[in-house]
């Protein structure tokens, strides 16, 4: 199957390129390539919001710089935060215009929210569902494109790459309802996959976060980066079991909730003089040290001093949530815990969004830009998606008719494997590789340990590669060789930065 461009994700940063490449060129046949429905995404499950100057009399772009750079340890791209934090307003205005809305007081100016590691007050939100808004807005208007087509229940298992000319030509898919490979050949191809969150124990990344993308290009030949600056939310909700954890937005701590330990004392001003208004990487590691001294699987977030009638209409998915299972947040404590939340490193690119590999793109959380450093300030992920998806739509516009159209490929078929051991198999293997990523191995234990870590990785690499019986051809087979792989990509790199004079000591990441 032949298209101009391929867009592999549905999120904020495939959305925003398919529409913005389909607006300047009616005549460019653009495909949107979905693993699931179009419907589900990183973007989909993001409570808090959009961080952007808009009060410039309280604020300034120079001090949201300052804040997200202080948040990712100062090794950030200076260059690249300037741009990203500058053309904020811009790209608000765009989403604004395509549909979105977002929370406003009563003569009609943007509510601005606070959130932990920013030194004002400028979240722009739709009460604790921002991404799901953005998200049906920006399908709605990529909709209304009729030379935006969308590819749903797509599995994605390789990109076509010519290895002479260190070029992208297009991707292999497997089609989940029929079973077949299908070759998509295109002049541009963009990753905008999400993250890989469901390599770890503890995430709150939605089920599709596998990897996918971080995987494949690495297997192409791109460089990737800074694989191990995985950062944690403090507050996922903590249940026995259950994978993904539910997510207590970072809002609910501007707005005013505390941390409490199972005395139900806080502690976090121990650690920080912001307390509760820390960044996530240190609101995390306090809270992990606390559950270790006292032998307890999670701590607890206190919202019982607030005004619950305000705070409803503000948070209505999370008390919705809360409710279902049985807590009342005016009686109750709402257990939490750290859970992988957000990829900062991933594929490298560049400003325009160019990865090492001709004619493919990467955005979002599947992409390293430089913009969070080692740990990212809150609420800058759709920022960044918007900003360097209308960075690629820019020059892939100037670009485009100067690239010849790829030669199309033969397509194959993949017979289906009845063999029902095979996924029985793959999710106890699954569950191995869950228990051995958690947040320790990040942060705290030795290198000898991350190096044995590495071992068994290894040996289920060897396994899904080497042992027939293994790869079943099928979707699950596909994602747990991806995350397999990423989290290789991961600790090689933590042990690397352990080891270089330059990184951060893996004990205090």
């Amino acid at each position: 199957m032949k298209t101009d461009v391929l867009v592999i994700g549905s999120g904020v940063a495939g959305l925003t390129f398919a529409i913005k490449i389909a607006k300047a060129r009616p005549d460019v046949v653009i495909s949107v390539i979905t693993k699931e429905r179009k419907e589900v995404s990183n973007t989909a499950q993001a409570q808090g919001g959009i961080a952007v100057v808009l009060d410039r009399l309280r604020d300034s772009f120079e001090l949201h710089v300052q804040d997200t750079i202080k948040a990712g340890r100062s090794l950030n791209d200076p260059k690249v935060v300037k741009m990203v934090v500058s053309q904020a307003p811009e790209r608000l205005l765009e989403l604004m215009a395509w549909g979105t809305s977002f929370d406003a007081g009563k003569n009609g100016t943007l509510e601005l929210g606070l959130e932990g590691g920013h030194c004002r007050h400028r979240i722009v939100h739709h009460r604790d569902l921002t991404g799901l808004e953005i998200q049906r807005k920006l399908i709605s208007h990529a909709k209304s494109y009729p030379n935006i087509h969308f590819y749903d229940h797509y599995f994605v298992t390789e990109l076509l790459v010519d290895k002479q000319k260190n070029s992208c030509t297009g991707i292999t898919a497997l089609d989940k309802e029929t079973s077949q490979k299908i070759n998509f050949t295109s002049k541009i191809t963009f990753l905008a996959s999400g993250g890989s969150g469901m390599v770890f124990g503890n995430t709150t990344n939605p089920s599709v976060a596998t990897g996918d993308g971080i995987a494949m290009a690495w297997r192409a030949g791109a460089r990737v980066k800074n694989m191990n600056y995985i950062q944690f939310h403090p507050t996922a909700l903590y249940e026995e079991g259950k994978h993904p954890l539910f997510l207590i937005s970072e809002a609910v701590r501007g707005y005013g909730a505390y941390v409490v330990n199972h005395k139900g004392n806080r502690f976090l001003f121990k650690t920080d003089s912001r307390g509760e208004l820390a960044t996530r990487d240190v609101v995390s590691e306090a809270i992990v040290k606390e559950m270790k001294s006292w032998g307890e699987k999670h701590v607890y977030l206190d919202c019982r001093h607030l005004d619950l009638s305000n705070f409803s209409k503000k948070f209505p998915t999370i008390i919705t949530y809360c409710n279902s299972i049985g807590l009342d947040l005016a009686t109750d404590l709402i257990p939490v815990v750290p859970a992988a939340h957000y990829q900062c490193g991933g594929i490298e690119v560049d400003q325009k969004a160019r990865t090492s590999v001709k004619q493919l793109y990467a955005s979002g959380e599947c992409a390293h830009t430089g913009l969070h450093g080692a740990n990212r300030l809150a609420s800058n992920s759709l920022l960044e998606a918007l900003v360097y998806s209308h960075e690629a739509s820019k020059i892939v516009l100037q670009e485009l008719d100067l690239i010849p159209p790829p030669q199309l490929h033969q397509q194959k078929v993949l017979l289906n494997c009845e063999a029902e051991a095979d996924d029985e198999i793959i999710a106890s293997l699954r569950m191995r590789l869950n228990e051995i990523m958690d947040y320790d191995l990040l942060h705290s234990v030795s290198k000898r340990e991350k190096s044995e870590a590495l071992e068994q990785l290894q040996y289920l690499q060897d396994m899904l590669e080497n042992y027939p019986q293994f790869n079943s051809g099928t979707v699950p087979f596909f994602e747990l060789r991806n995350m397999v792989q990423t989290a290789m990509l991961i600790l090689n790199d933590a042990i690397d930065q352990s080891l270089s004079k330059k990184g951060i000591p893996s004990e205090t990441f």
